[in-house]
């Protein structure tokens, strides 16, 4: 999975699938977050996957996001990102 590129988000999109990484009770996983509006009527309500271990999270998200059309975003507000799963960076608002 190297080479990929995610952009670092600090809440659930409304426009993209978001993948949100917990750490909670000693265990880490991921939820798949994906809104209804951003997939354009391809869903028909909005998703959630549940608590997924990590790695089944982000193939997850990556086939969904891909079978959907949209974009996806990371949320990672306990720095869990693992490198292999690829980059993670944060978007630079100051052209806003």
């Amino acid at each position: 999975m190297a080479k990929n590129e995610f952009e670092k988000v600090d809440f659930i999109q409304p426009d993209a699938l978001t993948l949100e990484l917990v750490a909670q009770d000693g265990a880490q996983f991921g939820i798949v977050h994906c809104p209804a509006a951003a997939t354009k009527g391809a869903l028909p309500k909005d998703y959630n996957s549940g608590p997924l271990p990590g790695k089944d999270a982000i193939r997850s998200a990556i086939k969904l996001a891909n079978e959907l059309k949209v974009p996806m975003v990371v949320m990672d507000n306990q720095d869990l990102w693992v490198a292999e799963w690829g980059q993670l960076y944060v978007a630079d608002d100051s052209s806003e």
